[in-house]
């Protein structure tokens, strides 16, 4: 039997938050001589805290959901057989792993573990290359951006490389605002040193004098990463390119989700209030301190090294004619394997939720992607591929890759309302569409899911979101209506049930539904009693629907199942 020459264990944020420093610290105490490395995230976010071990026939072993005892570490030390995880095999056929090839396998930390593993060729291959070659090598690899617009990359790499200037400013924008995505995130704390080559990479062609990454402050354990891997850089005197050293500089931004628009993001770093701006001038004739600025996100950059180091040709042999390379997305709700993906374009969206995601056939409804301001897609419509263009004709985007699964206990009402209420939240102020439509839009759900809302409600919906739309000065604004305009045209007869019916059909907004016990299951063990924050369950068991906040406490704490929830007016 092959014995262990390495025993990796995954400390990128989802491994730490499951313990996986504990297990790699107790993992040293009994390793004896075998050298314990932490890498990034491998992926399989269900499955953290998680052990690899590299044997020396270079084959491996990994182990899922580890505790930090010694019974499940010496099981790991003797490659015993409790706890070793396998890839679901769909999974396993759907994905294509480029970008994230080396997440998971390297030390984040580890300058020289980069290089073994062909870190900085494509870097090397582009200073041997004239700067104009090396735009053409990303045109023909057809990489669009992956921070949701989708702009050929190489377009923009030239509009910049064009531009005669004594200072030309390259941007990261890592600020990653949408909730439930964690791709760029990943990425840094995985394998900072790709996203810098990419950056590198960039510069050279382009130009650049300067480099920013503007990384949100919640990212502390990336820009950890990315500071050190900065210095490693300086030490080997990577920033050297050709005929000029330049400077990488890390921003870190407040948390603004409108940063994240290309103008707000430029107006943070120069110390300003972070609000966008009319355009044109765009930011390749006048961004940072009015110098030609270029912004590409995070993914984006982590793609150019493999376009560098194999090839755009062979690059652009992976993907749709409009659509080229992999997509990264961050797959969360209803699912059984929730966690980081790697996919070629063109795959179906049934693909991702059910084949890799797991996600149950008979209960999905729906998928929201592009995050607060993409669109939800009914599960009628899984057959559609993933690029481009083809999220666009069902009202929807891509994104920078959040996915979101909704089975049908779900309202759509409800959805629709979450994400208003974070988008109108973090709208700027600076336009009326944006500042007072928004607003009112949000407001509008609210009354309908409080079973107060009217049929002029949905005219009125379905009237002003064009407008915001069409008005709004920035991306956030022109986005944000995406998950009522969906919602009304796939699930508008749920909207139709709360105003005509005043009836939730997911029994999900609060207003229209009451809690209830059933007697005949009650063990009256008192739980429900004592979890109750308003004290509304009487000593008898009875719930007073009056004092009821429907926080579903008493419903989790219920042993026995027998709490429900009814419509108002139903009875059992």
């Amino acid at each position: 039997m092959s014995t262990i020459k390495t025993l990796r264990v995954g400390i990128a944020s989802c491994g730490i938050a499951s313990g996986a420093e504990d297990v790699m610290a107790l993992l040293k105490t009994r390793a004896n001589s075998i050298p314990v490395v932490g890498v990034g995230c491998l992926g399989y976010c269900y499955a953290e805290p998680m052990v690899e071990a590299v044997l020396e026939d270079g084959s491996s072993v990994i182990y899922g959901n580890v505790e930090a005892t010694e019974k499940s570490i010496d099981n790991i030390l003797s490659l015993g057989e409790a706890g070793r995880f396998e890839v679901p095999p769909e999974r396993k056929k759907r994905e294509k792993i480029m970008v994230l090839a080396l997440a998971g396998r390297v030390d984040p930390i580890d300058f020289d573990d980069y290089v073994a593993h062909k870190g900085y060729d494509g870097l090397k291959r582009a200073l041997a290359m004239a700067p104009d070659a090396v735009v053409n090598e990303v045109l023909t690899s057809g990489l669009r951006g992956r921070g949701g617009g989708g702009f050929p990359t190489g377009r923009k790499w030239s509009f910049l490389a064009a531009k005669k200037a004594e200072e030309k400013i390259l941007i990261c924008n890592a600020d990653e605002g949408d909730p439930g995505a964690f791709m760029d995130r990943s990425l840094m704390e995985s394998v900072p040193h790709q996203v810098l080559e990419g950056m590198l990479i960039a510069a050279y062609a382009t130009g650049a004098t300067k480099l920013f990454i503007y990384c949100r402050a919640e990212y502390p354990l990336a820009i950890k990463h990315l500071k050190i891997a900065i210095q490693q850089i300086y030490d080997h005197k990577l920033n050297h390119l050709g005929d000029r050293d330049v400077e990488i500089v890390i921003k870190e931004g407040a948390g603004a989700f409108v940063c994240g628009e290309e103008t707000a993001l430029i107006a943070s770093l120069e110390g300003q209030r972070g609000t966008p701006r009319f355009r044109p001038p765009f930011p390749t004739d006048s961004g940072f301190k009015g110098y030609p600025t270029m912004i590409n996100n995070v993914e984006t950059y982590g793609n150019v090294p493999l376009i560098l180091r194999d090839g755009g040709a062979e690059y652009a042999k992976v993907g749709t004619a409009g659509s080229k390379g992999t997509k990264l997305f961050a797959l969360a709700g209803d699912l059984k394997y929730p966690g980081l993906v790697e996919v070629p374009m063109g795959i179906t969206l049934g693909e991702i939720v059910f084949d890799i995601g797991g996600a149950d056939r008979t209960k999905v409804k729906a998928v929201q992607t592009g995050g607060p301001s993409g669109g939800c897609i009914p599960v009628e419509n899984f057959d559609v591929p993933v690029d481009y263009d083809s999220l666009k004709t069902l009202g929807a985007i891509m994104g920078s890759g959040g996915m979101i699964v909704i089975n049908n206990d779900r309202c759509m009402v409800e959805t629709a309302r979450y994400f208003l209420d974070f988008t109108h939240r973090e709208s700027c102020g600076k336009c009326t569409f944006c500042r007072v439509g928004m607003t009112r839009m949000y407001e509008t759900l609210e009354r309908i899911t409080k079973g107060q809302g009217s049929e002029e409600d949905l005219d009125f919906l379905a009237d002003i979101a064009p407008k915001i739309k069409a008005g709004a000065l920035c991306g956030l604004g022109q986005t944000a209506p995406n998950p009522v305009l969906a919602t009304l045209r796939y699930f508008r007869h749920e909207y139709e049930e709360h105003i005509r019916e005043h009836k939730c059909r997911a029994l999900q907004c609060n207003a229209m539904v009451k809690l209830q016990i059933d007697h005949d299951k009650c063990v009256k063990c008192g739980l429900c009693v004592r979890s109750c924050p308003v004290q509304a369950i009487s000593a008898d068991f009875e719930i007073d629907p009056a004092k009821c906040t429907r926080c579903n406490s008493c419903l989790d704490a219920c042993p026995k199942k027998a709490i429900y929830r009814v419509h108002n007016g139903d009875e059992k």
